[in-house]
């Protein structure tokens, strides 16, 4: 709707124009504010206004207008709201943008916590309104598979199969890995090495290498069924052993453009010439690469595919590294603005006003399964989509219980299947009901339809924003305002029963799209 409006606007003016949303819906569906014309015109806004609103007044598709301050108010026509419906399931026009998206990229040593559930909702629910906009969107998980975390994965393998079989004491070596998966990743290592693989890694480091890898592929079908519980699943997984194949090549670049010098036997980037607080070192104290040489070869890797953007989903906690990544492109003769790095705030749960129970199989953290069995995959993406991911969020999860407006989870649920319910009531069919005329309908319906038509630009703006809390906030007005013409309005067993309903099914199908692009399940009974 807004974008046919727009269009339609620009063109009766010959100016492209910006619509507002009124605050007061009695002002109007939009606003067109002149201001910003005010120095290029030189005359004054409430001027100009009148000016665009004789222009614009006798557009078939606008109803009625009005001139406040340097404001054009105006609302949409019966004739304007039918050809927007009538193109509804017209095709979105292809995005030339090419556009990889990578998120969770979880290390494979352990099960996903609560933290990673952030960042995997947002990447996801971006993926999935930027698909239906229209852009060329891949999605990516890169998987730490190599380095020291691996390796302590099969020594804690270890430690727990002395324990468990052997009857030793359990000693963690430092560093490496506690929790009950450990144990179970033990029990399962024991029917595919045997019992005696436990004492023989000490010594046989192919057999700890082994058993290291094992783990780690045990550990990452697990993220991979956890993330299935929330109906998510990536276009590709990249492993970054594989991308250490490209070390030589990748430093060779790197050392042609002057990134690279040596200082204490150790390689270091010249990270500092572009903004980072100090130059990094690629070499840890026992020799081997730094964690940030496979970020600079991956992030080589896919600038070199040639996407038009890259948006990394990272944790808070690796807000300093973003310098240096940016660094690393620009040494390597990419532009660095095509990187964009989004960093997901933390997350404080709670259950009945007290902290949220660390998980038993993890020892230190809470596991994302449990909160999904507890609460639900449609409850955790909705809540974890309800803030912007730069600010932090808590709740109680006992909250998503209440049946009431403070719960969004029910409160939107609500209005769709009070919608399917009237249906039933009725005896008219949802899915087949017959094309109905929209002219001449009250007023406060034809506000909610106008409202609902609204999804496609909020979508449009979350996208742009990398902010899905939009669409959240879109539903919960949505649903709020149906919840109000319900209890006002008669719907049933009226001489106007079949065209509210048909109106109120382009509603509820406002509801349901925005609900899936945001990974939750409209439900048709409560």
């Amino acid at each position: 709707m807004y974008n046919k409006l727009k269009t339609l606007i620009d063109g009766a003016l010959n100016i492209s124009c910006v619509l507002e949303v009124p605050k007061d819906r009695n002002l109007g569906h939009f606003a067109l504010p002149t201001f910003q014309f005010a120095k290029v015109l030189k005359k004054a806004p409430n001027i100009i206004a009148q000016k665009f609103a004789n222009k614009l007044q006798n557009l078939q598709e606008i109803d009625k207008l009005e001139v406040v301050g340097g404001y054009i108010n105006f609302f949409v026509s019966d004739i304007f709201l039918e050809n927007c419906i009538d193109n509804l399931d017209s095709k979105k026009e292809k995005k030339q943008q090419r556009i990889l998206i990578e998120y969770v990229s979880a290390n494979p040593t352990g099960p996903l916590h609560i933290g990673h559930a952030r960042g995997a909702i947002l990447g996801d629910s971006l993926y999935k309104i930027g698909k239906y906009l229209g852009y060329d969107i891949v999605s990516e998980y890169y998987v730490n598979d190599a380095g020291e975390q691996i390796v302590k994965l099969g020594k804690s393998i270890c430690a727990f199969g002395k324990n468990e079989f052997y009857n030793e004491e359990l000693v963690i070596p430092e560093g490496c890995y506690n929790g009950e998966y450990v144990r179970e990743l033990a029990r399962e290592a024991k029917e595919k090495f045997g019992t005696d693989c436990f004492k023989a890694c000490d010594t046989d480091s192919k057999l700890l290498e082994q058993i290291s890898i094992f783990g780690k592929d045990k550990m990452l079908q697990e993220i991979k069924d956890n993330l299935a519980k929330i109906g998510i699943y990536f276009d590709s997984y990249v492993s970054e052993v594989d991308m250490y194949k490209d070390w030589d090549s990748t430093l060779e670049i790197l050392q042609k453009n002057n990134a690279i010098y040596k200082k204490d036997e150790k390689l270091w980037i010249k990270s500092t010439e572009y903004g980072d607080e100090k130059d990094r070192s690629l070499m840890r104290e026992n020799g081997e690469m730094a964690y940030i040489v496979g970020d600079i070869i991956y992030h080589r890797n896919k600038f070199m595919r040639n996407f038009d953007r890259y948006i990394n989903i990272w944790g808070a906690d690796h807000h300093g590294y973003i310098a240096r990544i940016k660094a690393s492109l620009e040494f390597l003769g990419f532009s660095s603005d095509k990187l964009e790095i989004i960093l997901s705030q933390m997350v404080a749960l709670l259950k009945d006003k007290q902290a949220y129970k660390m998980s038993k199989r993890a020892g230190n953290f809470i596991l994302m399964k449990d909160v999904i069995d507890d609460v639900g995959s449609d409850a955790l993406r909705l809540v974890f989509l309800s803030k912007k991911a730069d600010t932090q969020l808590e709740f109680d999860v006992e909250d998503l219980n209440r049946h009431d407006a403070s719960n969004p989870v029910y409160y939107i649920n609500y209005a769709h299947a009070r919608i399917h319910t009237l249906f039933e009531k009725s005896n008219t069919s949802f899915e087949n009901i017959e094309k109905q005329s929209l002219q001449n309908l009250s007023e406060s319906l034809k506000n909610l339809l106008v409202l609902s038509l609204r999804l496609d630009k909020v979508l449009d703006d979350s996208f742009k924003d990398r902010a899905p809390n939009k669409v959240v906030e879109f539903l919960k007005n949505l649903s709020a305002e149906f919840h109000h013409f319900y209890n006002e309005e008669k719907i049933l067993e009226t001489q106007n029963e079949k065209q509210t309903l048909y109106a109120l099914k382009i509603v509820a199908n406002s509801i349901k799209n925005g609900l899936s692009l945001l990974g939750v399940n409209a439900k048709t009974k409560m």
